[in-house]
């Protein structure tokens, strides 16, 4: 199934799709300072949703997000999740 995507080429997910969580988490790791409106501006996700969606991301998959003043960094992808692999969430194969 294709997804709409932004300006940048990030596929906007719907909001009951992990993908968007896998999106959000690819975000953070590439971008230098992630901030909520940095990664509101690259992915389309609303930055006042973001907070709680790290923390699903906490949760559920077991990440370690830690926020420094307004900027995220991921600590740990956990053991469920393979990086290389959600980072494919943001720029999948056409």
């Amino acid at each position: 199934m294709a997804f709409h995507k932004n300006q940048f080429g990030v596929p906007q997910y719907p909001h009951d799709d992990a993908r968007r969580l896998f999106v959000l988490a690819s975000a953070i790791d590439l971008l230098e300072h992630p901030t909520a409106t940095a990664i509101d501006d690259l992915t389309g996700i609303d930055k006042s949703t973001i907070g709680g969606e790290i923390a699903k991301l906490r949760e559920q998959y077991g990440m370690v997000i830690n926020k420094f003043g307004e900027t995220y960094r991921i600590e740990s992808w956990g053991q469920v999740l393979n990086k290389a692999g959600v980072l494919k969430a943001m720029k999948p194969e056409d």
